[in-house]
């Protein structure tokens, strides 16, 4: 039986659900079995991506999962700021080591700990970010001394050891101290571990600016050191610097900046928010006053939290504004880190906005696969990218420890879901480089196997799954395992309070202000269905869940999704019955244009009346995008084994050939190299390239003429590699590949760009299997033989797609090689026909093959402005609101 949450349809479509598999069940109590089965499925992910990391990249530090080595900073291209969380010390190895005791593998644990203590040295000559180093290293070394000390205590594990990992954990905090020594308290964003940030040797120390996450994510490990250690020093200069962000806080909003100088205190960006650049600043007030029971902590984070709750929220939004006019908003869009704040708020015991904030956040993912780096408000992708954050996974597990609401649990399924789904390759999980298509980025984050799997374990484990009661512990940003009894192990002086900051004595605290302690969630939720009368708005507001009603008595399909402008071509007979059904009609003009009017009394239904009003305004929207924007990236999916779809590399479109974005099963065949490489004259291997997909190389003669050979041999499609070495989709913009000048309506098949890294896996995987076959498309396909049921955009539960997508023969639509026509779009008042609007012609920035000269950039800088425009502007007037 399944049982169904809000509006969903009648008999006759549930039964379409039952027959689709379609998980639209929220409402159900989950069994145990299912718990312990999504247990162990955490677990084997785990071991998988662990596994992966330890033999194909250890000791590096991270893992390249889709070229299966290890990330060693200095050998592989630079990625900036992100590269300085790598440190040559095995950050991998030692972000995880809690998490392996946490999920009951103590074997493993204490073999990872005699591997840190072997080979793991700190003293490297090599600039790391303190903020990183900080979190990751110094919190994975303490949380793993925590666990080492339980285990031994234990009687039956770690009996050897003598808190070696503590005395390395003292080494890296004095290694970290000198990042400290400014006027101002707040640390220096980076420090050379060996050198320290004077003196030129150490690269570093010439930084004026830091963000406010990065200077008030220390007080957790540092006085967690100096409670283990004894030697105040650390938790002294943690305090400093929270002393002093609180001191600049601007004091009629009460919120900060996302970035301070930390020489002069100035705000360098006055933008305050919830999500990146500010996070753990929050989050890191309230759970130092749970470590450490200094009630000035907690005083702070509510005096910052109403005002987050006054201005920021806007439920269930939380979007950045300027601290001096907190009424002004800065930007339309939120990035994912923000994620993280449902669960702090349910530490804070305000759990309804909590739930509001995460039923938002949960549908985005339902309309993406995951979260991307950022969206806007109306839930449209602004960063693609996706580099598996567990913030909504931690939320996730926060949200069901309070409210015990089995919904929770089938989020959680969700997300694991999708993980296997989309992100597991043969070389553990990569990161998604655009959600849209599926595309994967070389990387795997630390974080992913610090934090992730900790949060899913404990979601579906029972209490005596743990090898300890998790409730004796805080978990650090970085998920890291610190006990609570440091609150009263060697507690340095108490220091006196600056009353002239905004703060009371403690013995003058308003304690309206806030509460002391966490509330009883059983007496907040005497009502289980109570958290699910908040959901139900959330979820109307971003998509529905459930599939679409049928429209009733015009013989409709039950549940079938609508059309979509995005998918429309006027030339397929079925679109223009379903144009018919939504009342709008299609007129050809005479310039070979056509104009679309929409009539909502000719509709045969209200469903379909509401149909045709949101396909009018998608195709607006379309046609505006198309005047403005470029191409999107596509796909190149390896499907063979044993890859099996987990491999999908982004490509750079082309702008002749067969558009994918109009083929439902993209261009499917085995690869092969062409002969000639360049593909620039009539190919010696042509009986062989007939029917499959050929490997070209970028250089010597146009894009048009290589896919026209390509052509003339019998290919079904073509894969232009980068001549450039060390080229990738991770450093350079997306490439577009261009026309000789003359027209290209003789070209039916596709043709894709791969930048040098990403065809180089092709290249490699044919080199290993002989055999490889990919799919060329315009985003992922089904992987490893799972099927799924896909949700349109709109959220409706559409029919399965095929496991495997059969081979498509290349055709153009309308005509070989020719575009669709010109759209005019109008929709018509009462007694009129309406405006018109010329969809006009797309300016596009590209290259041709023969004009590029090595360049890997394709783009024109308008697009790339584009995305900053925004953000530009809201900094601006920053600066006004400032002056």
């Amino acid at each position: 039986m399944v049982t169904v949450r809000g509006p969903c349809p009648g008999s006759a479509a549930l039964l379409l659900l039952l027959l689709l598999g379609a998980r639209c069940r929220p409402g159900a109590a989950m069994t145990r079995e299912e718990r312990h089965q999504l247990r162990n499925q955490v677990v084997e992910m785990f071991d998988h991506a662990f596994q992966s990391y330890m033999e194909h990249a250890y000791p590096a530090d991270e893992l390249m999962p889709l070229t299966c080595r290890g990330r060693v900073r200095g050998l592989e291209p630079s990625r900036g700021d992100v590269d300085d969380a790598l440190g040559k010390f095995s950050l991998t190895l030692i972000d995880t080591l809690d998490t392996l005791a946490l999920l009951n593998k103590p074997l493993e644990f204490e073999e990872a700990v005699q591997k840190v203590l072997r080979d793991v040295r700190l003293d490297n000559d090599i600039v790391v970010s303190v903020f990183e180093t900080n979190i990751r290293v110094l919190g994975g070394l303490l949380g793993g001394h925590a666990m080492a000390v339980m285990l031994k205590e234990g009687g039956q594990h770690m009996g050897w050891y003598g808190d070696e990992l503590l005395g390395m954990a003292r080494d890296l905090g004095l290694r970290l101290l000198p990042a400290f020594n400014t006027s101002s308290g707040l640390p220096y964003p980076r420090v050379n571990l060996r050198h320290g940030v004077r003196g030129p040797e150490t690269r570093t120390g010439t930084e004026t600016d830091t963000c406010t996450a990065c200077a008030g994510t220390i007080i957790l490990e540092f006085a967690a050191l100096s409670r283990y250690t004894g030697e105040p020093v650390f938790e002294d200069h943690a305090r400093r610097a929270l002393d002093f962000l609180w001191e600049k806080r601007q004091r009629n909003s009460n919120l900060v900046g996302t970035t301070i100088n930390i020489h002069s205190g100035e705000w360098v960006r006055r933008d305050s928010g919830v999500g990146a650049g500010i996070d753990s600043y929050y989050e890191y007030l309230l759970k130092a006053y749970i470590l450490l029971g200094d009630e000035r902590f907690l005083e702070r984070f509510n005096i910052h939290y109403a005002s987050i709750m006054k201005y920021i929220s806007q439920p269930p939004l939380l979007l950045d504004v300027h601290i001096h006019k907190p009424l002004l908003t800065a930007r339309t869009w939120m990035d994912s880190l923000l994620a993280f704040f449902p669960g702090l708020q349910v530490l804070k015991g305000d759990i309804r906005p909590a739930i509001e904030t995460h039923e938002m956040l949960y549908q985005v993912t339902k309309k993406h696969n995951f979260l991307p780096e950022a969206f806007t408000t109306d839930f449209r992708v602004h960063w693609a990218q996706h580099p598996l954050r567990p913030e909504f996974a931690e939320s996730t597990y926060f949200l069901y420890k309070a409210t015990g609401d089995p919904y929770y649990l089938e989020v959680g399924r969700s997300v694991l879901d999708n993980l296997n789904r989309y992100a597991r390759v043969p070389c553990g999980f990569a990161a998604m480089k655009d959600v849209r298509t599926g595309s994967h980025e070389d990387r795997m984050d630390s974080f992913f196997l610090a934090e992730m799997f900790k949060y899913l374990f404990l979601l579906f484990a029972d209490p005596e799954d743990l090898p300890f009661d998790v409730e004796d512990y805080i978990f650090t940003t970085e998920a890291h395992l610190l006990p609570l009894s440091l609150s009263t192990t060697n507690r340095s002086p108490t220091r006196a309070v600056n009353t002239t900051s905004g703060e009371a004595a403690v013995s003058d605290l308003d304690d309206s202000n806030f509460d002391w302690s966490c509330p009883n969630t059983q007496l907040l939720f005497p009502d289980p269905a109570f958290p699910r009368s908040i959901r139900e708005p959330i979820r109307t507001s971003v998509d529905k869940s459930c599939p679409r009603p049928a429209p009733r008595g015009d013989g409709g399909s039950p549940g079938r999704p609508p059309l979509r402008a995005r998918d429309f071509m006027a030339s397929n007979p079925e679109h223009l019955e379903l144009l018919r059904r939504m009342g709008v009609s299609l007129i050809h003009l005479k310039d070979g244009r056509v104009q679309l009017v929409q009539h909502a009394t000719q509709a045969q239904s209200a469903v379909d009346a509401e149909d045709g009003l949101r396909f009018m305004q998608e195709m607006i929207e379309l046609s505006s995008q198309q005047q403005k924007e470029q191409l999107p990236p596509r796909a190149v999916q390896i499907v063979s084994h044993p890859f099996f779809g987990r491999v999908v590399l982004t490509a750079g479109p082309a702008q002749f050939g067969l558009d994918l974005s109009k083929s439902s099963m993209g261009v499917r065949g085995s690869v092969l190299i062409a002969e000639p490489y360049s593909g620039c004259t009539e190919l010696s291997n042509a009986a062989l390239v007939a029917g499959r997909v050929a490997l070209l190389q970028r250089g010597s003669c146009m894009f048009a003429e290589k896919a026209r050979n390509l052509q003339r041999a019998g290919a079904i499609g073509g894969i232009v590699i980068d001549d450039k070495e060390g080229s990738s989709s991770d450093t350079a913009p997306l490439f577009q590949m261009a026309g000789d000048g003359r027209s290209t309506d003789d070209i039916t098949i596709p043709l894709l760009f791969l930048f040098h890294k990403e065809g180089t896996i092709v290249l490699e995987a044919l080199r290993e299997y002989q055999e490889v076959e990919v799919l060329l498309s315009d985003r992922a396909r089904d992987r490893g033989g799972e099927s799924e049921c896909v949700e349109e955009e709109e959220g409706d539960c559409a029919a399965q797609e095929s496991v495997s997508p059969p081979v498509a023969t290349p055709t153009a639509h309308p005509a070989a090689g020719a575009e669709e026509p010109d759209v005019v779009l109008s929709r018509a008042g009462p007694g009129q026909e309406g405006g018109v609007l010329d969809t006009g012609e797309a300016e596009l920035g590209a290259e041709s093959d023969a004009e590029a000269g090595g360049d890997s950039s394709g783009q024109s800088m308008d697009p790339l402005l584009a995305d900053w425009k925004e953000d530009l502007e809201a900094f601006q007037q920053m600066e006004k609101d400032e002056l």
